[in-house]
Formats: C-alpha cells, sequence, structure tokens
C-alpha cells in the first residue's frame, strides 16, 4: 500500500503493557504513527512464557504470537527509567514527541517521575492518556484491576449466565480490546484538541467506567422501570425464545422463529448455520429455498406465533435440510433469496475460509523475525484517502534500541555500549540476544 497516512508524522512514547494500552497503540501505528514502545524485560507480563509459543520454537521474550499480534507497528526501546540515566533519556525522547500513553494504575508514573505534569515541564502541549483500571480520580483511583475484574465491576458479568446460575464469564477478555479502542479514541481526539488549540492535555480514561455505557437496556431498566439488574428466563442466545419459558422478549430483536444455530454437514464440532427469519415472508422464502416440503407447508408453521408454539418440530426439520449441506452452501442459498443465514465460524474459517474478510485483506502475512510468517489482523475498516495496514511485525525486545538512541536522539555509539554495561539498556547479568549483541559491534 502506498500513500500519506493520517498518523504520519506523528510520534507516540509507548508505556503500556499486557493488552489493553498496546492495543491503542497497535492502531495508531496502522493509522501511520510511529510508536516507540518502552519496555523491560523483567516486567513486560505480555512477554511472559506463552502458550501461544509455537511448539517447534524455544520460548522466550520475542517468541509469544499474542505479544506479536498486540504489538505490531512499534519499535521497541530497551530502557530502564527508574534509574536516573534511564529517566534523562525517557525525557528527551517524550520532548520531540506528540503522545503518550500509559495503562498503569494511577500512582506508577508518577512515581517513576513521568507523571502528567512533570512531562509539561519539559513537552507543554503532551497529549497524555492514562488507561488505568479506575482511573486517575475517585476514592478507589489507586486500585489495581485487570480486564476481567473490569467487566464485573461494571455489571457486564452479572448479566452473562443462565438463570439461577452464579454470573458468568465472558470468555475473552473483552474490555481489555474494547478498552484498547477507547484508548486510541481518546489520543486522537486530544491530538485534534492539540491542533486546533496549541495545548496538550491529560486524557484520564478508566477502564471500568469506559465498559459501565455497553450494559445496554439494563440501564434504561432501571432507570425508567425502577428495576434492578435481571436475568429472567432464558438469556437470548441462538433462540430468540426458548420453549417452556414465559413468552417475555429477552432479545434485543423481534421475538420470532425460525432464530437458531442448525447443524450442517459434515456434522463436524463447527459445523453449524444460524438462519433467522424475521417475518412470515422471510419464512415463506426459506421454504422455497428448501424446496417447498410437505411439512414447511403446513398451516401450524404459517405465523411468527405459530412457529413459536411449535419451534422444537420446526428447528428439527430445517436442522434435517441444514445436514444435507455445509455451512457455506446453506448460506450462499438463503442469501440469494433475501434470508438471513450466516455460518457459524471458528478462528480457522475466520482466517482461512471467509472470503469476505480475504477480499477486504482482514488477516495478511508478515514476517516476524522470531516467529516467522504468520497472519496479523489488519484494521477492520478502510479509507479512501489515508490506507491503514499494518507495516512493522511485533518487535523483538529492545530491536530498536540503537536505531533510537543514536539514530533519532543523537547519543554516540560510546553511549550507546556505556548503557549496555551499566544496566540502562538491559540488565547486567540477563545474557543479550544475538540481536544486541550485533548492535554493540
Amino acid at each position: 500500500m502506498s500513500g500519506p497516512r493520517a498518523l504520519d508524522g506523528i510520534r507516540v512514547v509507548d508505556f503500556s503493557w499486557v493488552r489493553a494500552g498496546p492495543w491503542a497503540t497497535r492502531w495508531l501505528g496502522a493509522l501511520g504513527a510511529e510508536i516507540i514502545k518502552i519496555e523491560w524485560p523483567e516486567n513486560e507480563r505480555g512477554r511472559l512464557p506463552s502458550s501461544t509459543t509455537p511448539k517447534h520454537l524455544e520460548t522466550n521474550l520475542n517468541t509469544s504470537g499474542n505479544f506479536a499480534d498486540t504489538n505490531v507497528n512499534k519499535k521497541s526501546l530497551s530502557l530502564n527509567v527508574r534509574t536516573e540515566k534511564g529517566l534523562e533519556i525517557v525525557k528527551r525522547l517524550i520532548a520531540i514527541s506528540d503522545i503518550v500513553i500509559e495503562n498503569f494504575s494511577s500512582r506508577v508514573l508518577q512515581k517513576w517521575g513521568l507523571g502528567y505534569h512533570e512531562l509539561c515541564k519539559i513537552k507543554p502541549d503532551i497529549v497524555y492518556v492514562s488507561m488505568s483500571g479506575y482511573g486517575h480520580t475517585g476514592r478507589n483511583h489507586h486500585y489495581t484491576t485487570f480486564g476481567p475484574v473490569a467487566q464485573a465491576a461494571s455489571g457486564l458479568t452479572y448479566q452473562s449466565g443462565l438463570p439461577g446460575q452464579p454470573p458468568a464469564g465472558w470468555g475473552w477478555s473483552y474490555m481489555d480490546d474494547t478498552g484498547g479502542m477507547y484508548g486510541a479514541m481518546c489520543a486522537l481526539t486530544g491530538l485534534y484538541h492539540r491542533n486546533v488549540t496549541g495545548k496538550g492535555q491529560h486524557i484520564d480514561q478508566s477502564q471500568m467506567v469506559s465498559s459501565v455505557p455497553l450494559n445496554g437496556p439494563a440501564l434504561l431498566d432501571f432507570t425508567v422501570n425502577g428495576r434492578g439488574t435481571r436475568r429472567p428466563g432464558f438469556p437470548p442466545g441462538n433462540r430468540a425464545h426458548w420453549p417452556g419459558t414465559p413468552l417475555v422478549n429477552n432479545y434485543r430483536g423481534p421475538t420470532v422463529a425460525p432464530h437458531n444455530a442448525y447443524r450442517t454437514h459434515p456434522g463436524g464440532y463447527n459445523d453449524w448455520c444460524v438462519i433467522v427469519c424475521h417475518s412470515d415472508d422471510e419464512w415463506r422464502r426459506l421454504v422455497q429455498v428448501m424446496g417447498s416440503p410437505d411439512w414447511a407447508t403446513a398451516e401450524r408453521f404459517a405465523t411468527a406465533t405459530g412457529r413459536l408454539q411449535h419451534q422444537e418440530e420446526l428447528d428439527n426439520h430445517i436442522e434435517s435440510w441444514c445436514q444435507t449441506l455445509g455451512k457455506y452452501e446453506v448460506m450462499e442459498r438463503c442469501q440469494a433469496a433475501g434470508v438471513r443465514a450466516m455460518p457459524v465460524q471458528s478462528a480457522e474459517d475466520r482466517v482461512d475460509n471467509d472470503p469476505q474478510l480475504q477480499q477486504r485483506g482482514m488477516y495478511l502475512p508478515m514476517e516476524h523475525p522470531a516467529l516467522g510468517t504468520y497472519k496479523v489482523q489488519n484494521a477492520p475498516f478502510r479509507m479512501s484517502e489515508t490506507p491503514v495496514f499494518n507495516h512493522l511485525p511485533g518487535p523483538m525486545i529492545g530491536q530498536h534500541t540503537q536505531d533510537i538512541i543514536e539514530g533519532l536522539l543523537g547519543y554516540s555509539h560510546d553511549d550507546l555500549k556505556t548503557g549496555f554495561a551499566d544496566g540502562t539498556f538491559w540488565p547486567e547479568k540477563r545474557p543479550r540476544f544475538p540481536y544486541q549483541e550485533e548492535m554493540l559491534q
């Protein structure tokens, strides 16, 4: 891809770690910003031994697949900012940068001498984005959190689960990725304000508070109806309504049938297709797609009310038809007739089998120095004038230390050697990687 990108010329100093903060800077990098990740090998949890390391590789700080995906589009500067020398270097870097992003609890960077007011002394118009769990104000601002913890406090966890059972988790740490998107939005807003007014600011984003608006109708149920969060009947899922439960609309759309995930050929673990008919007209179209079998033309299935009353029988018949076709064939036939249908997709399906994602370039291969070639997810949107794309693989730790220290900041090669020798750029007792030894030649 060619052409200018939206954030060309913008430099971000990235103090974030684990997921939420790095997810924010990942997208700023895709938009063209230069992301310089400040890290130290003793502290970056995301680089620690990981189940996402390919089995044929040694597990080390550079072979976590999850870290590599989370941190594409970045450069890595290994720097001990808790030393006087390291602090002086990072302040020199911030003085020529536009944005600082961090996602530690509220007191951490202040203790290091890198709080917002301190940085304003060296860069008055700095855009400083904090992405802590509880924010930098309020009685609990010093609390430490994690994605699932923030979800629990926000109310999301309570809404998930079966009636009468304990609250259920969300599987993936949803708020880490959502919080990262919020973080990128905060950075862009602050940058726009600075470009218009010439003034920077401290943007205080709370991961827990950011998840509160995602509760949806539960807020209205309390403020309008005076009812607390509840899980009446079976929660909306594959079916808009579960047989044997009161006909209450727990779903965000109409209570209809068919509305389910149906097993398809060849009947493997992930051979399913979801079909939904929102109207009697859509149902009649589905009947035609299925070849107008006698059972489907029965009077009891002619209306939504009848289909809900006989939903179990209805689903059994539809599934019998679906099992004669693969899930993508079911989708194609239904969509051609204007019936809502989509396959249930695994990670393999999304990356290798989905033609729409392939044509939009959602997963394109990148070459990583330690992991080899692997596919990386790109931005889920397109921009006609300023392309968005991944341009750097996730960095090896300290991979760009020489480029930044000597090339960008103007220190000498002897300064680089001294920094490695005294523990500024790498722990003195930790073995160095071959590429670091090459820097010192």
